[in-house]
């Protein structure tokens, strides 16, 4: 980034003098460097960079430090957050920093860069998602950044020169760009005589806008969608159909859910797309078969056929799914096996992957490996061949990296130093589910990963963006903190933080708290025994139960643990119980959970307060003194003695991911969110997640689109909640508050969500400052009452309440039969056009002919209005 500068005059010597000057605050023991190419900055070794001393400035904390150079002298740089030994706590996001001393400089001269902190926000238009598909622009890097900047000289000795600049990455090179101001030099705020800025290359300039750029889009699972060709289950190729529907509707981006294999137990439970059996290999359940071969015999033809029919159900069968597809795939697989796999295509698609390293021609297992590569050739040439697409007509294909991967996978078998695989992770009660949830997969060894700079994340990104330009990050969270779990639970109530400072023994008795085995063993009286259980307390108590002291009880070895209790029911005849077996497993799960400190398993001296411990009979029935102290150090641990540990934990594994790639990252930041995460996903340039009905403030029911921050996806809905419809028609109480206080009427709101409401919530939506609004499709198809006939609760993808949740949800009309609709398009398009976002360019043959809006000086993404596109852009 070529800096602005303030010059003046000095005597002359043979140098120039350099100062570097940053308003930026820290905190003790925190420090700022400036590290740079050149070896007077170190030569990017931190540990060799400029020192800058701090002073403070009226409210700021500004950072100085200077150097010495010839003249001519130029370099890039950046800044950097260091503690007293020079470790690096921070460093700035987005691109290098260029110091370029202006030509005109003499030697004596002093110059001084004020700068501000760079953060992921200034690089988003040199993301993918932007630069290579909305704007689709090619940068002619061979300009010299040094032309075309503009002085402003006054008649004075002393010269000061002032640059400005403005990042606008939607405008064409040849675009006009003047700034306008009230001085004579800036055209009295008159346009026509503004000084003009001429094109210079790729830099990176900072400005803001008065309408940021804002973009919609479209979110869909890809087994959901539903062609006329596919089998069964939507298809990589029916992404170009969708991508057509998505332009024809104003939508600059289609997002899909994971599309990774899930293959682990070959059955239906493989349908769940976040429980990956490898984070590279891609699912054959979305091949098409008809594409493997341009000579496919009649019979296999006549199959493929046959199955199409068998398999066009109203929801996703799985098993059957699979078994076809692969069945016709090993029969083509046979036929040209040796075309395929000699060709020079296959052979590069190999090497790229390093698949030679699994097994060799000599292997008994050969031609069933092989047929796996084939399969992995044919799903990367197909979704490549969808995702240029999408590219070529300016759409943007938005991935989903999974937190988690199944316990069983290629990753685990081939690096089980970097899992903790006796610990399983999930999330806290919230939102979706009052008990907490346990997904199964076992944490990550953090420490471990960083030993070779987290090689296995950079690898999964680098993966993903052969696919795609944007993606999002299921359950950012993880990345601060995870929710763990023992191996041995069910439910994901019993968990803690990793990382997390614990409560130690010693600060527990300091406080008066010394009996731990009462506060961390399930606490079972028979008193509590008589209300769960009623007349079958006693039969339970002998089945589960020990009595260790006179009404006193503990779980057995054989069941006390969630895991046991379930294989300990399961060995019961059917009947044997009074009640259902749910419920019995019910009540014995809040037995066992019903504790108030977790005792850490590798450290008994430390403990980890119980979520929502006040809940329990065991704390209900503590002396008042106890609850003051547990109470008091539950709210210290969970909201504030860890938010710096999780700051940090952040600021070391995400930028990593972002570095990895240009793709265009968002984040899933949604349920119990400690105070560090919005500013580091600020910091970072991560754009969050609003939805509406899960407000991100506690005083609030419902979110208010208008509220948003312009870093945020916001949607009405997801696939971890009921849809629009759904979500209406189900609580009869809240739609009433809903229709009075974010819609404003104080009549009866109707019992269906007609297109009236949907119209109304999605268009609040897409009038959100959010930088993009994303909707379900389902949520726009409630905008018309011919697709409202399915029951609503038929179009939930999915139930985080339920861990065998079966993810077969399929739309019940075709993609080509949306593209007829143009009704349906035409109502879309106009929300999106009327609500000043950008929408694609139907004509294919126009590529990057943007609209321009006007634009301040100060933001990274320029304004984008849809009209038609100006000759001259002010700036002023």
């Amino acid at each position: 980034m070529v800096n602005p500068g303030l010059f003046s005059g000095s005597k002359a010597v043979q140098s120039v003098k350099i100062t570097f000057r940053l308003p930026y605050y820290t905190h003790w023991g925190q420090n700022l460097l400036v590290c740079g190419s050149a070896p007077l900055l170190g030569s990017w070794n931190v540990k060799k960079g400029v020192l800058l001393r701090p002073f403070q400035q009226g409210d700021e904390l500004i950072w100085s430090g200077s150097i010495t150079v010839p003249i001519g002298f130029q370099c890039q740089y950046n800044y950097y957050v260091v503690d007293d030994n020079r470790n690096v706590l921070r460093s700035e996001m987005g691109r290098k920093r260029e110091l370029l001393l202006h030509e005109g400089i003499q030697s004596g001269q002093e110059v001084e860069f004020r700068d501000l902190w760079q953060t992921g926000s200034d690089a988003l238009p040199f993301r993918s998602a932007f630069r290579n598909v909305i704007f689709r622009r090619s940068w002619d890097l061979s300009l010299n950044a040094s032309k075309g900047v503009n002085h402003i000289k006054f008649s004075q000795e002393d010269t000061v020169v002032v640059q400005f600049k403005v990042c606008c990455p939607n405008i064409e090179k040849d675009t006009s760009v003047c700034v306008i101001g009230s001085p004579t030099q800036l055209g009295q705020w008159k346009v026509p005589n503004g000084l003009r800025l001429n094109y210079c290359g790729e830099s990176v300039w900072q400005a803001d806008c008065e309408t940021p750029w804002r973009g919609a889009g479209v979110s869909v699972p890809m087994f959901s969608v539903r062609s006329e060709s596919d089998l069964g289950v939507g298809e990589f190729l029916d992404l170009k159909l969708l991508v057509d529907w998505a332009i024809s509707s104003g939508f600059h981006l289609v997002q899909l859910l994971p599309i990774n294999d899930t293959s682990v137990h070959g059955m239906w439970w493989d349908s769940y797309p976040y429980s990956s059996l490898s984070v590279f290999a891609l699912h054959p359940l979305y091949l098409r078969v008809q594409a493997l071969s341009e000579n496919i015999p009649d019979e296999i033809k006549q199959e493929i056929e046959k199955a199409r029919q068998h398999l066009d159900g109203k929801d996703v069968d799985y098993e059957a799914t699979m078994a076809t597809k692969l069945s016709i795939a090993k029969k083509i697989f046979t036929q040209e096996k040796n075309l395929i796999l000699n060709s020079s295509s296959f052979q590069k698609f190999f090497s790229e992957n390093e698949l030679e390293k699994l097994v060799s021609k000599e292997s008994l297992h050969h031609d069933i490996i092989c047929f796996h590569y084939y399969i992995q050739y044919h799903l990367h040439i197909q979704l490549s061949e969808a995702a240029e697409y999408a590219r070529k007509k300016g759409v943007v294909l938005k991935g989903d990296l999974p937190i988690g991967v199944d316990r069983n996978s290629v990753d685990t078998w081939v690096y089980p130093n970097l899992f903790r695989m006796n610990t399983s992770t999930g999330a806290p009660p919230d939102y979706f589910d009052k008990n907490g949830q346990n997904w199964g997969f076992p944490t990550y060894n953090w420490e471990e990963m960083s030993k070779d700079n987290y090689a296995w994340w950079r690898a999964r990104l680098t993966q993903m963006a052969k696919y795609f330009t944007a993606y999002r990050i299921d359950h950012i969270l993880g990345f601060f903190r995870i929710w763990e779990l023992p191996d041995h639970a069910m439910t994901g109530l019993v968990g803690k933080f990793r990382p997390s400072i614990p409560l130690s023994q010693e600060e527990l008795e300091k406080e008066g708290i010394w009996d731990f085995n009462r506060l961390s063993r399930p606490y079972i009286r028979s008193e509590l025994l008589k209300e769960k259980f009623g007349a079958s307390w006693a039969f339970v108590a002998t089945t589960f139960l020990n009595e260790y002291e006179k009404q006193c009880f503990e779980f057995t070895e054989d069941c006390n643990t969630e895991k046991k209790i379930v294989a300990k029911l399961k060995s019961f005849a059917e009947g044997s119980f009074l009640e259902s077996e749910d419920k019995i497993r019910r009540n014995l799960f809040d037995l066992i959970q019903n504790i108030v400190l977790i005792r850490d398993p590798e450290d008994p001296r430390k403990f980890y307060p119980r979520f929502n411990l006040e809940d329990t009979s065991s704390f209900k029935e503590l002396d008042d003194h106890s609850k003051d102290v547990l109470k008091r150090l539950y709210y210290d641990y969970y909201f504030q003695r860890q938010e710096n540990l999780w700051r940090q934990n952040a600021l070391k594994t995400l930028p990593v991911l972002l570095n990895s790639s240009d793709m265009l990252c968002c984040g899933e930041d949604l349920g119990l969110i400690p105070s560090c995460v919005h500013p580091v996903m600020q910091e970072l340039g991560l754009v969050g997640l609003r939805i509406q009905r899960m407000p991100s403030e506690a005083d609030l029911e419902f979110g208010i689109p208008s509220q948003y921050s312009y870093m945020t996806v916001c949607a009405p809905s997801c696939h971890d909640c009921s849809t629009l419809r759904a979500w209406w028609e189900e609580d009869e109480d809240r739609r009433l508050r809903f229709f009075k206080t974010v819609m404003e009427s104080d009549m009866l709101p109707p019992d269906r969500c007609t297109p009236d409401v949907a119209y109304y919530i999605i268009r609040q939506h897409l009038e959100s400052p959010s930088m993009w609004a994303i909707f379900p499709l389902q949520d726009l198809l409630a905008l018309k009452e011919e697709y409202t006939t399915r029951p609503a609760p038929e179009e939930t993808i999915n139930d985080p309440t339920n861990p065998k949740h079966y993810w077969r949800y399929r739309v019940h009309v075709s993609v080509e039969s949306l593209m007829k609709d143009n009704e349906l398009t035409s109502l879309i398009k106009d929300i999106v056009r009327g609500s000043g976002r950008s929408f694609p360019q139907e004509d294919s043959e126009v590529c990057g002919k943007q609209q321009i809006g006007s634009v301040e000086v100060k933001s990274h993404l320029s304004s984008v209005s849809n009209g038609i596109p100006k000759e001259e852009l002010a700036v002023g």
